[in-house]
């Protein structure tokens, strides 16, 4: 079955054209775009989402649009969260999207975007099942971390199955308009911003959810940026990003270098998208509060999340 999945963030707007095997599960996929979008500039303070934001956003789905038509799709899911779940004409955009490119726009729930997100990152990794041997990490307590703009989600599972999850108001675009405001950042600055995102996580973690956890992934632009990074991939290349082991160190590391800069400088960085100059310092300071929070000194980095849990999801798979 050929499917298609537009995950409209508060960062970046990303689509995914795959074709699905409904009966083992397998997944390939045939396009896969990302822009940086930003549609959650601003909605920390106003409570809305701005015409510019809703411009950009719009453009991408037109290309996005003209993909899907191309191949085809038999069926299409668009998925909104943290940004249009906040803000105030998050609906109306919504209906927007539904109407003017044709797309199954959803604001997810919290309990619906950890489900998809846990199925997707499982998906792709030790403990799927999918060959029918028994899996490298079955039964293992495991944490998926998804750092978006305006949130960052956890889930709590073991194998396909999600138990504990809950999304947080800690994301990479709302943390930077929150505290920084230095070009490089001033080092009062990054303290405050590392101090708001522990007590976030701290206060809406449970101590029991935390100690069980033993194994850790880590999706989206945040984590496959530092694996990016750190093996200095120039192009941008997702078979060495999928699976690496990301050392807390090495976050730390890249940390202190990103937060040296300019925003100008970190867009020459090799291995990071201009694009995520802005909110990449933030991104550190959250993903590492992330590991520290459970107690993990590193986490698997993973390409396989929210899309292809609903690529999964729509052709009845999970």
């Amino acid at each position: 079955m050929r499917v298609a999945v537009v995950d409209i963030g508060t960062n970046s707007t990303r689509l995914l054209i795959a074709e699905v095997d409904r009966y083992s599960g397998g997944l390939r996929e045939l396009v896969r775009r990302s822009q940086v979008t930003r549609l959650g500039e601003g909605v920390d303070s106003s409570g809305s989402l701005s015409p510019a934001a809703i411009a950009r956003v719009l453009d991408a789905l037109k290309e996005y649009r003209r993909a899907m038509d191309e191949h085809d799709c038999e069926a299409n899911l668009a998925v909104l969260t943290s940004a249009v779940r906040d803000a105030d004409n998050g609906e109306q955009f919504a209906a927007r999207v539904r109407e003017d490119y044709r797309l199954d726009a959803r604001v997810l729930r919290g309990e619906e975007e950890a489900q998809l997100t846990f199925l997707g990152a499982m998906s792709g990794h030790a403990g799927d099942g999918a060959s029918g041997e028994p899996a490298e990490h079955d039964g293992e307590r495991t944490v998926v971390i998804d750092v978006g703009g305006g949130s960052t989600e956890f889930v709590v599972g073991s194998d396909h199955r999600a138990g504990f999850h809950v999304s947080l108001q800690a994301g990479v675009v709302r943390m930077s308009e929150r505290h920084i405001h230095s070009d490089p950042p001033e080092p009062p600055e990054l303290q405050e911003l590392a101090a708001d995102v522990h007590r976030t996580f701290l206060d809406g973690l449970p101590a029991r959810e935390r100690e069980a956890v033993t194994r850790g992934i880590a999706v989206a632009g945040t984590a496959t940026s530092a694996a990016s990074i750190d093996q200095e991939l120039e192009p941008y290349d997702p078979e060495r990003v999928d699976g690496y082991d990301l050392q807390l160190g090495t976050i730390e590391m890249l940390l202190a270098r990103l937060a040296d800069m300019t925003e100008d400088k970190r867009r020459m960085v090799v291995g990071l998208h201009p694009d995520r100059a802005p909110t990449i310092v933030a991104g550190m300071i959250v993903l590492g509060e992330a590991l520290r929070a459970f107690g993990l000194e590193h986490v698997e980095v993973s390409e396989h999340d929210i899309l292809h849990g609903g690529a999964l999801r729509l052709a009845g798979v999970g």
